[in-house]
């Protein structure tokens, strides 16, 4: 026999009316103690408010305890329950498998730090980018700039105590390091500083190929004068708007990168000039002697 049969009349109806809003909730476990508070003569609203007490519904809904510290107000079962379905439709349409992020628990710490479905979709699409649709080089990147490796790229994303605008920022970042890993060079720590100045992942990919076919020349050029050329210097040649002399990794650098390849440029034409010369004056008086 079931429970709600040996209740009567009124008894019965506010029991299966609670059970089923419960259930509803997930919270089909809460029947015996719903039909024990009916069976005592308790009121259906009563019932209700004595079921928020129970371990099994601050369980279920932990998020608003959460709230309820940080001074935010506690949402009720139906707007709870409407942020988890807004969550879960973003997931599915950012393309997060199925049984990934979809369940209460999932939600419980975006709902207690009031991540708006808004935010948690540009969270969703970051990560998307990341972890579904990035090409190996954005992956390697991500990995050796902050740490986040293939199995935490999605987590990294969603998590709500890390600020959207830091996180647009790395994945920019991410982007312009990508762009150096495919031409063998090593993600740059300044690849945030250009992010913020909005060097794009497309500028970045023109730069690091123009490095990959002139760097070599530049250092060789270099060397003949005891200098060198490094990735830094033809980085901020070639990805800042502005290349005064500046505080970087070697110390002050009086001279601009910009200036510094234009000067060796110079002196590469100016040798090449010189050479010719030197061949045409010889050339000249093997001439004068013939005659």
């Amino acid at each position: 026999m079931a429970l709600e049969d040996t209740l009567s009349g009124e008894q019965r109806n506010a029991y299966e009316a609670l059970n089923n809003l419960f259930s509803g909730y997930g919270l089909g476990s809460l029947a015996p103690k719903i039909f024990d508070y009916i069976q005592k003569g308790y009121s259906a609203d009563t019932v209700a408010i004595l079921l928020q007490d129970t371990p099994e519904y601050k369980q279920r809904f932990a998020g608003n305890e959460e709230r309820r510290k940080a001074g935010l107000p506690v949402l009720s079962p139906a707007e709870y329950l409407s942020v988890e379905s807004s969550y879960r439709q973003i997931m599915r349409q950012g393309g997060l498998p199925p049984g990934f992020y979809d369940q209460p628990a999932d939600f419980n710490q975006m709902i207690a730090k009031d991540l708006s479905p808004s935010e948690l979709k540009q969270r969703v699409d970051m990560a998307s980018q990341a972890s579904v649709l990035a090409n190996t080089s954005y992956k390697k990147a991500l990995e050796e700039m902050y740490g986040i490796d293939q199995s935490h790229l999605t987590a990294y994303f969603l998590d709500p105590d890390r600020a959207v605008p830091l996180l647009q920022k790395q994945a920019a970042a991410a982007a312009i390091g990508a762009e150096a890993i495919k031409r063998g060079f090593q993600p740059s720590k300044e690849s945030e500083d250009y992010a913020t100045a909005g060097v794009t992942a497309q500028q970045a990919a023109a730069a690091y190929g123009q490095m990959a076919a002139e760097m070599p020349d530049y250092q060789k050029i270099a060397a003949q004068y005891g200098e060198g050329v490094s990735q830094f210097e033809m980085e901020r040649a070639l990805l800042e708007t502005n290349t005064t002399g500046s505080q970087g990794e070697g110390g002050f650098m009086p001279e601009s990168p910009q200036a510094k390849l234009d000067r060796l440029a110079s002196w590469n034409r100016a040798r090449a000039t010189g050479a010719r010369s030197g061949a045409q004056a010889g050339l000249a008086q093997n001439v004068s002697g013939m005659v």
